[in-house]
C-alpha cells in the first residue's frame, strides 16, 4: 500500500513541515532586510557584490542553498515530531517554495524591496541543493 505515490504525497507531515518552511523563509526575509540596509548604507559594497550578473546569480543560489539547509537544519530540532526520509525532504522542498511565494507575496503588498529573497529560478534551485545536501543522511 505504501507503494502508492498518492498515499505517501498524503502521509507526510505537511503540518510539522509548513512550520519549519515558514519560519525558515521569514529569518531569510529579515537577513535579506538586513542585507539591503547594509548595502545602501555602503554603496561600495553594493557596486561591489551586484555589479556583475554572475555574482549577482551566485548571491541568489547561495541564498536559496542556506534556506534548504537552514530548514533540514531546523527539522533537525524538531527530530521527535518530524521523521526525515526521502520522502519529506521532497516535502520540504514544497513547502519552502510554496513559503517563499506567499511571503513574497505579502512583502509585494508592504512595500519593502528585498534581494535575497525572492521568486527566482536560481533560488528554487538553491533550496533544491540546500534541502538534498544538508539531508543526505536521510536519502534512505
Amino acid at each position: 500500500m505504501m507503494n502508492d505515490p498518492i498515499q505517501r504525497f498524503k502521509s507526510q507531515p505537511w503540518q510539522q513541515l509548513f512550520l519549519v518552511a515558514f519560519p525558515t523563509v521569514l529569518l531569510a526575509s529579515v537577513v535579506d532586510f538586513l542585507f539591503k540596509i547594509l548595502f545602501q548604507s555602503v554603496p561600495e559594497l553594493q557596486k561591489l557584490f551586484l555589479s556583475s550578473n554572475f555574482f549577482s546569480s551566485l548571491i541568489l543560489f547561495g541564498a536559496g542553498v542556506a534556506m534548504g539547509a537552514l530548514a533540514v537544519y531546523f527539522c533537525d530540532f524538531r527530530r521527535s515530531k518530524l521523521f526525515l526520509n526521502a520522502g519529506s525532504l521532497w516535502a520540504l522542498v514544497l513547502c519552502l517554495i510554496i513559503a517563499l511565494a506567499v511571503i513574497n507575496l505579502i512583502l509585494n503588498l508592504i512595500p519593502i524591496p528585498l534581494f535575497l529573497v525572492n521568486w527566482s529560478q536560481l533560488t528554487v534551485i538553491g533550496i533544491l541543493v540546500g534541502v538534498f545536501w544538508k539531508g543526505r543522511p536521510y536519502w534512505r
